[in-house]
This record gives C-alpha cells, structure tokens and sequence, in this order.
C-alpha cells in the first residue's frame, strides 16, 4: 500500500479493530499514534508488538469526547512529527437498550462518544491538513448506522449520523486535496461476539451470504486502501465490509 503521508492517529487502538488497525498501518510503514482512554496496559502491548516487528508507534491517552483533549492531542502530534497525515476515528461506545426505556442521557452519551467525538476529530484534522494541502480521514461506522437496530437507537443515530457527517466533511475539504471516508463493518469477530452463545451466532452467520464473521484484519484492509494513495480519486464513500448483509 502506498502512502504519501508518514504518520496516523488511530482512536481507540487498545484493543479490538482499533488496534488490529494501528498493527495493519504500522506493517504499512505509518509510523501510528494509538489513543487510549482507560486501556493504557492494552495500548503499551499494541506499541510493543508494532515495535518488535519493525514499525514506530506510540500511545497517546485521552478521552475524544473530550473536546480540549482531543485538540490538544492533535497539537502534540503535530508538534512532534510536523504533521498529522492521516486520522481513523474508530473509538466508540454501546449503550443498549430499548427506545422506550432509554433515558435522554443514555442516548446522548452514545452520541458524545461515537458522532460528537468524530466530528472533533475530523475538524481538527482538517485545520491541520489544510495547510498542506493533503490528509485522508477514515470513520469507522457500523451497518446498524444503514439499516437501524432493535435495542440500538443511540448507537444506530450516532454511526448513521457519522455516514453522513463523513460526505459533509469530504464536500469541503475536497478542495484542500483531503479526503473523507468511511466504513460500516458488519459483524466482526472480536471480544465482543465472543461471548455470544453459539446459537446466537448461528442465527447471525444464517443472515450473512458469505457464511461466517469477518475479521478484524479485513476491516483494517479496508481502511488502509481508503487511506492510502491507492484510493485517490474517492471521497465522500462508505465501503461497506460485512459479507453481504447489507447490499
């Protein structure tokens, strides 16, 4: 994969996708910055495997629903390595449950977590990418962001609403030369499905025309292609990776 850029924030990259997506640009020859807001153990292992195979990473903790944190974040990239090329805003949170017994807070500390903290993210990124005229900005979603979800009302408004935030984001940095994307994973076999009974899990693969879970690893493939010189001439798109659940 090819990159013009030299360095990428990854949010959330303690553990999961995040951090299978901190390992995959790092094996690209990105040097990675891994936020973490709690995972501070999870984050340092993630630094150390990158390292022992070669690549440079380091951890930066804080909190991206946090506005002055995350600006300060981005200011502390820059003041060290001259740039912020790239931006993958994957960190985000669940909070399930019924519509008609979620509370107000409930619901808006999903959208804090997952919409509002993008938005600062992809902000901040633009006035820094803007002044040379180059940055790829990669939003992880989810396909309960395009189709909905019983028991997800804030989580399907929050990545819905970063499906269309990301083509507002692209239309007005399209001129500066920097690009916005995002993908919407399916279900990905992580820690969190894990735990699902083996029925549950038969009952989701039967809804799946590829038969099976995706990997951490093919989602991480989808955003390096975005975020690379290979993707170029695209903005403003979701690719979806989730097996065909959603045509």
């Amino acid at each position: 994969m090819k990159f013009t850029g030299k360095n990428v924030l990854v949010t959330g990259a303690s553990r999961g996708i995040g951090a299978q997506i901190a390992k995959t640009l790092a094996g690209m020859g990105l040097k990675v910055w891994i936020n973490y807001r709690s995972g501070e153990a999870e984050a340092a292992a993630v630094q150390a495997e990158i390292e022992s195979a070669g690549g440079s990473a380091e951890t930066i903790g804080f909190d991206v629903s946090d506005e002055a944190a995350f600006v300060d974040a981005v200011k502390q990239i820059v003041s060290v390595d001259g740039e912020l090329a790239y931006l993958v805003n994957n960190a985000g949170i669940t909070k399930d449950g019924l519509a008609m017994r979620m509370k107000s807070e409930q619901f808006m500390d999903v959208i804090n977590a997952n919409l509002l903290s993008t938005f600062i993210g992809c902000r901040e990124a633009l006035k820094v990418m803007r002044k040379k005229r180059f940055g790829s900005v990669v939003n992880i979603a989810s396909i309960v962001g395009e189709t909905g979800n019983a028991g997800q009302t804030n989580y399907s408004a929050s990545k819905g609403g970063t499906i269309a935030m990301t083509k507002s984001f692209a239309l007005e940095a399209a001129a500066s030369g920097i690009r916005y994307n995002t993908v919407t994973p399916g279900f990905i076999a992580t820690e969190m499905t894990d735990v699902l009974k083996e029925e549950v899990k038969e009952a989701f693969i039967a809804k799946i025309p590829m038969g099976r879970f995706g990997t951490p690893q093919e989602v991480a493939e989808a955003v390096a292609f975005l975020l690379s010189d290979h993707a170029s001439y695209i903005t403003g798109e979701t690719l979806k990776v989730n097996g065909g659940m959603y045509m």
